[in-house]
């Protein structure tokens, strides 16, 4: 059930205005920094002595909000709360829930630029990210908005004479959405947006480095008309609130996105029945990636270096998409290795409300764990661009390239998510192939190539949820790329797409005899 859609635009950079237009919300952004925020559950706000203390990763004595902590005391009331609300709330007509994300994405838009600017401030996102994930919040809300009112409808199936059949969607129940910080906004409200315009009530578990994005994100589903309890905001530990909520018998389902690790521990726990639960909890997951560039000996070559390039280092390598392999024919490996190393020293790293290419990485974990994967690659390839990092003041690494890495080498591997990207040579087009598909997951992949028989080849082999070709492997857009991968990339399931609501309902058939 495919509906016409036009996505959000991006905001252009060179025009004066929007530079303008953009500093004034960076200044203003600037100037609420440091605030608290409160729980929220049922509607009312709920304050703890215990806090998350945001800030900003260019800067590190710099805090961008003060949040209040869950714990499974609150956890258990707003979970009750959800219960409660979901009774009333899945009886709501779709239409008037999806009319609450239209009225949503008009108040993101006309704040556009501040939600961004809180990205630049609490995720590091230089502008064109930031700018980017704002847009694809507003895409988020248009699109499930539109998808609700067509799922709506149901899904045509036969009668008979004797009967008339009609296949209905109903909502789950109560679902725990756990978000990610490096989309703090965007995959936040898909995932949160998705679950109650399908009528099911959430529990909203944002990552504990970007709550403030989530928390204006409350603010201004309330300003929709969101009813009280439908979305309860309550942050918190995953080992504490996190584990809590998913093992709990009321829970329906749990939307996840993030680290592997943390997608198959949450996986194993739901796949327990606890006392008092009558379902098979529902998981929905992405869990990442380690996403490949194939480049072949038929290719565009400056198209290729800036495919990688862009696809490697946009957003400091922090996007589950990131390009962190190239897969070079060997016969122009040199060349396309060249091109990319060029580029990659002319891109700029520092504080991102100054217009960098780069920010930097989310906080000290990600730092300590990208330097070491640097330090490996040191000793498993060929330093050819950045290796350094500096978080005296905030968590920057330059952009890093490794040369001459063994397909089997931990760098080709790993899941590093930071601005490192390793470079392997393949003897042909099978070789190349064979190398992208060595790994445990399957998000995405893109290849560059000007031969048919390749292109053909590759949609048949390249075994990734989102395939490119002649582009880069980043930069999915709701509607158009509906995003989600095989393997150990997550559960298959396709955000932004035509079906993905369908994860938040059940089938129910309804056939009446005549």
């Amino acid at each position: 059930m495919t509906v016409p859609y036009k996505h959000e635009p991006f905001t252009d950079f060179s025009i004066e205005e929007h530079v303008q237009q953009f500093e004034i919300a960076l200044k203003q952004v600037k100037s609420e920094l440091g605030k608290d925020y409160d729980l929220v559950i049922g509607g009312e706000k709920v304050t703890t002595d215990e806090k998350i203390v945001s800030v900003n990763p260019s800067n590190k004595s710099e805090v961008v909000g003060t949040v209040s902590k869950a714990n499974k005391e609150l956890a258990e009331k707003a979970m009750q709360v959800a219960d409660k609300t979901f009774q009333t709330w899945k009886k709501w007509d779709p239409k008037v829930r999806a009319d609450i994300l239209f009225k949503a994405a008009a108040i993101v838009r006309r704040r556009k630029h501040e939600f961004s600017a809180y990205l630049v401030y609490e995720a590091g996102k230089p502008w064109n990210e930031a700018d980017a994930d704002t847009a694809e919040a507003i895409d988020f809300l248009e699109y499930y908005g539109r998808q609700m009112i067509e799922l709506a409808k149901g899904y045509p199936i036969e009668s008979r004479k004797i009967e008339n059949n009609r296949l209905a969607y109903i909502p789950l129940g109560v679902g725990v959405v756990i978000s990610p910080w490096n989309f703090a906004f965007a995959i936040m409200a898909g995932m949160t947006s998705a679950a109650l315009v399908a009528g099911n009530t959430v529990l909203l578990k944002p990552a504990s480095t970007t709550p403030v994005v989530a928390a204006k994100f409350i603010e201004v589903l309330e300003e929709a008309g969101l009813p009280a309890g439908v979305v309860n905001y309550i942050p918190g530990s995953g080992s504490e609130v996190g584990d809590y909520l998913v093992d709990h018998p009321k829970t329906r389902f749990i939307s996840f996105t993030g680290s592997r690790e943390v997608g198959v521990r949450i996986y194993e726990r739901a796949a327990k029945v606890h006392e008092g639960q009558i379902w098979l909890k529902r998981v929905v997951a992405e869990m990442g990636g380690k996403d490949t560039i194939i480049v072949d000996d038929q290719a565009d070559l400056d198209l290729a270096a800036e495919a990688i390039v862009k696809s490697a280092f946009g957003f400091s390598g922090q996007k589950c998409s990131a390009c962190s392999r190239a897969v070079i024919h060997q016969d122009v490996y040199d060349d396309v290795l060249h091109r990319a190393i060029l580029l990659t020293k002319k891109l700029t790293v520092g504080d991102p409300t100054e217009r960098t290419f780069m920010g930097p990485v989310n906080d000290q974990a990600a730092y300590d764990k990208v330097m070491s994967y640097i330090e490996i690659g040191k000793e498993e390839g060929t330093l050819v661009a950045g290796g350094n990092g500096d978080n005296s003041k905030g968590y920057f690494i330059e952009p890093t390239i490794f040369a001459g890495v063994d397909e089997n080498a931990r760098l080709m591997k790993e899941e590093i998510f930071g601005p490192v990207v390793a470079f392997c040579k393949a003897k042909d087009f099978d070789h190349a192939l064979a190398v992208a598909n060595n790994t445990d997951y399957g998000l995405t992949g893109a290849v560059i190539t000007n031969n048919r028989a390749h292109i053909e080849k590759a949609k048949e082999d390249f075994h990734v949820g989102n395939l490119y070709f002649n582009r880069g492997c980043t930069g999915a857009i709701v509607g158009y790329h509906p995003f989600g991968g095989f393997n150990m990339s997550g559960t298959d399931s396709k955000a932004g797409g035509p079906d993905y609501l369908l994860l938040f309902t059940q089938a129910k058939l309804l056939s009446e005899q005549l």
